[in-house]
Formats: C-alpha cells, structure tokens, sequence
C-alpha cells in the first residue's frame, strides 16, 4: 500500500539512513626516504560492511594497512576510529581504541609455543585482567565460533592445517569482541573449497556480531561472493570504490584487466542475468 498525503498525493519517501564511517582515512601520504608509496590517501570504511582491499603487487596494500594499525609512520593525514583522531587521543582512549581492533595476518602468527587456547588467550592477557578459568571459558567460545571442535584447543600450530590455522588465528582476532577486524589475504593458501568456506564464516560472524571487515586479498571469489563493496589502490591513491558492479564498469585500465580479465568468473550482477566468464571461455 502506497503511503500518500491528505490531499491524496503520494508522501514522500523517508530519508535514507546514513552510513556510519567507523574508520576514516584522511590525506594520508607515506614515504620511505626518498619513495613515496602513499600520496594523500583517502577511504571511508562503514561499520558493517565488508570491505574488499585489491590492488597490484608493490602498491602499497600492506603498507595502508600497517599504517592504520600505527605500525608505520606517516608523514601527513588523519586516521579516525569510531570518530576518534588516533594522533589526539590519550593512553586510555588509545588504549580502548586498540581493543575495538582484530587482525587476522596473512599466514596466521600464531605463536608456536602456545597451543591454541594460550594463542587466542594473548589478547585477553594484554588488555584485561581476568581470571585463568574466565579466560578458559571465553577461548573456548571463541573456538566455537569460528568453527573448530573443541579438542582443537590443546593443538599447536604445528598440528594444524592451513584452514585451521586460519580459523585459530580468527578466534584470536575476535578475543576482545572487536568492532573492526583487518584480514591480511585470508583465503591465501587455502584450497577453493576452503576459502568459499572462510569467506562464509566471515559473512556469518558479520551478520551474527554486526563486525566490520577490512579484507585485504587478491581472490576474486572472495571480492565477487561476500564483500559488499571493494576499493581499489593505484597511482599511491584510491582508483575507484564501490560495488561490485562498480568495478566491472570502471574505465580504469587496470581494474578492467583485473575484473575482466581471464581469471574472473562468471556472476550474477545485481537485478540482471550477467555473464563474466572465466578462462577460455573468452
């Protein structure tokens, strides 16, 4: 039923809602000597979605990423979380910003001489004071969460294998219920059955904990199944941002070869039966 007005006319629509920045990248440039890799870079990251970060190999992916972290240094811009400037805030604000954060990198880090339960256990041993049977009980949910049986919390990284590692290395991201987590090429190393299968539980904990996902990776499965919108770096800058659809009518030369190229599959682009075929299907 149409809403209308008393004079019979049809009322007119509510406002969208507006997205909330919950990271905020402002003008950051970053250079090392004499090189400079970052040049006044700006991204907005909305809270709850799944960013897709894509970019050529050596265009500053990783450097972005550490930046945001405060693992590197920059030499201009701002970085906002939560609408909080990280340059201008305090040990406790800084502090309570650095537990709204998870990082998943790319092959794990998982320390080998802890089993897994110690491992997710490192954030919870940094940041908070808890008791060791809390700890226990909360490592053990996080387990849960991500997928992985119980029995698996006794295991070293050494007696994983590569998905589990993956998912330990989540459960650890997620120790302190972050509001943001940052994964460094997730699916990399993962067969195509387990990465459709990771990106799955990325979507799921999304969906379940309202988390906002920062994915760096190169996996077009991963880009065209569960992120809602995708950014692409080039030239030290953002190319071009948007959705999947987005990038497929993007004139940029690069993004064309990467979406368009024999490696992309074949999709279903929203509201029309499209067609992008892989391979030699071209």
């Amino acid at each position: 039923m149409v809403d209308t007005k008393p004079n019979g006319k049809p009322a007119a629509a509510a406002p969208k809602e507006t997205k909330e920045v919950i990271l905020s990248v402002r003008d950051i440039s970053v250079s090392f000597g004499s090189q400079t890799v970052l040049d006044r870079l700006s991204l907005d990251v909305y809270r709850g979605e799944i960013l897709g970060f894509v970019g050529a190999s050596g265009s500053g992916k990783s450097v972005l990423l550490r930046t945001i972290l405060g693992l590197n240094k920059k030499q201009s811009g701002t970085i906002r979380l939560l609408g909080v400037n990280f340059d201008r805030a305090g040990d406790a604000e800084r502090l309570r910003l650095d537990m709204q954060i998870g990082m998943l990198f790319q092959q794990g880090a998982l320390f080998s001489g802890l089993n897994v339960r110690e491992n997710i256990q490192v954030p919870m041993r940094e940041y908070l004071d808890l008791p060791q049977r809390l700890m226990d009980e909360l490592a053990m949910l996080k387990l849960e969460l991500v997928g992985l049986p119980a029995n698996a919390a006794e295991k070293y990284p050494w007696q994983l294998s590569g998905g589990m590692v993956k998912r330990a290395a989540l459960a650890r991201a997620l120790a302190l219920d972050p509001a943001i987590v940052f994964l460094d090429e997730p699916t990399s190393g993962l067969d195509p059955i387990g990465a459709a299968e990771f990106d799955e539980l990325v979507a799921q904990l999304r969906d379940t904990m309202g988390l906002t996902v920062y994915m760096v990776t190169h996996d077009l499965d991963s880009l065209f199944s569960v992120c809602d919108r995708i950014a692409v770096l080039g030239n030290k800058k953002v190319l071009v941002e948007g959705t999947i659809q987005d990038m497929l009518a993007a004139d940029d030369p690069w993004v064309k070869s990467y979406f368009h190229g024999k490696r992309a599959r074949r999709i279903v682009v929203e509201g029309n039966d499209a067609d992008h075929v892989a391979g030699a299907a071209h």
